[in-house]
């Protein structure tokens, strides 16, 4: 079965535009869920929407949604007046400037999506839109509605189609400052720093999603498993804890645990280094001139003073 799309429109680049669809490029539904269950009976627990004040049931259609002003007193708001909120660009992203995407701050992405066309009316015009954007090595943004609220998204060229991230508002994101300045400036001595240096340098890598591992969810699937044929459930060992009292020793600890390992590139850097050192050591070899060679071959001819006969 083919993914429903997400929301569908049109992508328009000044007078150029083609029709869109746009997929969520995540998913979770491949995670373990649960339901609640009433302990007693095993049926699935039921919620109601009660109302505050009366304890009545309240059907979904006597429903309205409202914007607290103060303490108990509410802006009541019908849904045909939400949707009376002009919005331009609620079935048009219309591509509004082009930015470098190292300048986008990754605290402002928030959810991927894949952007294909919409039929084959619009393929010659996505994929110009496409190859403009792949050309130029930019990040394309524009406007795009979802659920009622307008969101900045930001679109790129992948393979024969587009990505688009969403993008967070200035106001949603938090000034580091606020976190941040309360952190000491600490002074790293450099023997812990060529330490963790070393660390690091060991576990060098290339980055490979296949090798991420979601063990909770691993653990989940095998309790599920012991559960359903009755076996016992027993609480895991809690990890031994090391016994390093300073940042050192934790240092040294964590080389010595590595094995010394090093990456190509560690090993490549640590041979350049060794040559060039040994290079260095001959440089510094002292060259014998003329009078040196002169004095060596009178000490080769002179005998020793314990070989000279006597008397």
């Amino acid at each position: 079965m083919a993914p429903r799309a997400y929301w569908k429109g049109y992508l328009k680049l000044s007078l150029v535009s083609c029709p869109i669809a746009l997929f969520p490029a995540t998913s979770e539904r491949e995670k373990i869920s649960f339901h609640q269950l009433n302990k007693q009976t095993g049926n699935r627990i039921r919620y109601k929407k009660i109302d505050a004040v009366t304890g009545d049931e309240v059907e979904s259609a006597d429903i309205i949604k409202g914007y607290e002003v103060a303490k108990g007193e509410y802006i009541e708001l019908e849904p045909e007046e939400l949707d009376a909120v002009a919005i331009e660009s609620k079935r048009v992203i219309e591509i509004d400037e082009f930015v470098p995407k190292a300048e986008i701050d990754e605290l402002y992405l928030r959810d991927p999506y894949f952007i294909i066309p919409d039929g084959e009316v619009g393929q010659q015009a996505f994929a110009v839109i496409r190859e403009a954007i792949r050309k130029e090595g930019m990040v394309a943004l524009g406007k795009v509605v979802f659920t009622s609220r307008e969101h900045i998204i930001a679109l790129e060229a992948r393979d024969k189609g587009m990505v688009g991230v969403t993008l967070r508002y200035p106001y949603e994101v938090r000034e580091a400052e606020e976190y941040f300045d309360t952190i000491d400036d600490e002074k790293v001595p450099k023997d812990m720093l060529d330490l963790a240096i070393h660390i690091v340098d060991s576990k060098r890598g290339e980055f490979d999603p296949e090798k991420f591992a979601d063990h909770y969810e691993d653990a989940l699937k095998e309790l599920l498993r012991k559960k359903q044929k009755g076996e016992k459930i027993e609480r895991p060992k809690e990890p031994a804890r090391t016994n390093v009292v300073n940042l050192m020793d934790a240092l040294r600890q964590s080389v010595q645990a590595s094995g010394g390992k090093q990456s190509n590139a560690a090993r490549a850097k640590t041979k350049k280094s060794k040559k060039r050192i040994e290079g260095q050591r001959e440089m510094l070899l002292p060259i014998p001139g003329k009078k040196d060679k002169e004095a060596a071959a009178r000490s080769t001819a002179r005998p020793s003073s314990r070989h000279r006969k006597t008397g």
